[in-house]
């Protein structure tokens, strides 16, 4: 065998929005694999807002992505060599290995996840069937704690994840508001997604905007963005709400990210704290299988929508990432290879 495999490397550590010269292209030939391993040709990559903060080296949850190494990436493709007792030529798979367009794996890598239902398509288990869903899912069940007529509000709300915890919220029988930048998006969230309302941060007085929406307050605020969005909904969250802190993308390209504001900045500052955590998906990875059917069962019923932007060609992940970074994008961002 002789496959090509198309590489982007992380080539340096950006300052502020990452530019081109971070990365750099970069081919091997794979000629061979080894007993119980696999050859995966890959139909698909996740782009996703965490990736920036792993082109950082500090103090983070996880480790930084290395220099001359693929740059940090989930990825969705087919086994098309195995010597594996575990995979066949054919099989359907995500699997967590970085930017490129071929990769070898032991077939016992925790990173890969089978998919067997072949009615979704593959590139839906980056987004809502894949690590944003559990996202969504584990942080607003486990960390949100949703009840029937609660008032949730959800930032990046047409987002891989946002868009997730606003539907599981609604089935959970929670007044939903999501906020988002753009008409086509706001209108998406609410006629597409069905939330209750919308409130695009782009237009008007954000805070106006939310007491209008929100006259009861705010019992979960699920946190993707931080800054203006933070500090706006915080008085309005009322006695016993809960803030499961997923991200805050707004602050990613910050030059010094030890000074940047967080929503703990904002959150500690009220005379009454909320609850609120960070939370990383893989604190509950025993149940991963549990949410990814749960999700799968919704997504065939039509009961949780997605909306996916996919973008050809894996030498445009750079600007992908960009895109997300800046809400370019709508819905869950994917590179087709």
């Amino acid at each position: 065998m002789n496959y090509v495999n198309r590489r982007i490397l992380l080539a340096k550590r950006p300052s502020g929005m990452p530019e081109d010269d971070c990365w750099k292209n970069d081919e091997i030939n794979v000629t061979d694999i080894k007993n119980n391993q696999i050859l995966i040709e890959v139909q698909y990559l996740s782009i996703d807002p965490y990736m920036r903060g792993r082109m950082n080296d500090g103090l983070s949850y996880a480790t930084p992505a290395k220099i001359n190494e693929p740059m940090t990436g989930e990825t969705a493709g087919i086994v098309v060599e195995s010597k594996s007792n575990l995979f066949k030529v054919g099989d359907r798979l995500c699997i967590h290995k970085g930017w490129q367009t071929y990769i070898v794996a032991n077939d016992t890598d925790p990173t890969i996840t089978k998919i067997t239902n072949s009615d979704i398509p593959l590139s839906v288990y980056l987004g809502t069937l894949g690590m944003p869903g559990r996202t969504a899912y584990f942080g607003l069940n486990y960390v949100g704690k949703p009840k029937p007529g609660d008032n949730l509000v959800v930032s990046a709300a047409s987002g891989a994840v946002g868009s997730v915890v606003g539907q599981l919220a609604k089935i959970h029988g929670c007044r939903v508001i999501g906020i988002a930048g753009g008409h086509d998006k706001c209108t998406y969230v609410r006629d597409v997604l069905n939330f209750n309302d919308c409130i695009d941060y782009k237009q008007g007085d954000l805070n106006s905007s939310l007491k209008k929406v929100c006259p009861d307050g705010v019992d979960i605020y699920f946190e993707n963005v931080g800054g203006d969005v933070t500090r706006a909904i915080a008085p309005m969250l009322n006695k016993g709400a809960r803030v499961p802190v997923c991200g805050f993308i707004s602050q990613y390209n910050k030059k010094d990210m030890l000074a940047a504001e967080t929503p703990f900045d904002v959150l500690k500052s009220l005379p009454a704290k909320p609850y609120h955590r960070f939370f990383v998906v893989h604190e509950w990875l025993n149940k991963f299988g549990l949410a990814t059917s749960k999700l799968e069962k919704l997504v065939l019923d039509g009961e949780l929508k997605y909306k996916e932007t996919i973008t050809d060609g894996i030498e445009n992940a750079p600007q992908a990432l960009r895109d997300v970074l800046t809400g370019r994008n709508f819905g869950k961002q994917i590179i087709k290879i």
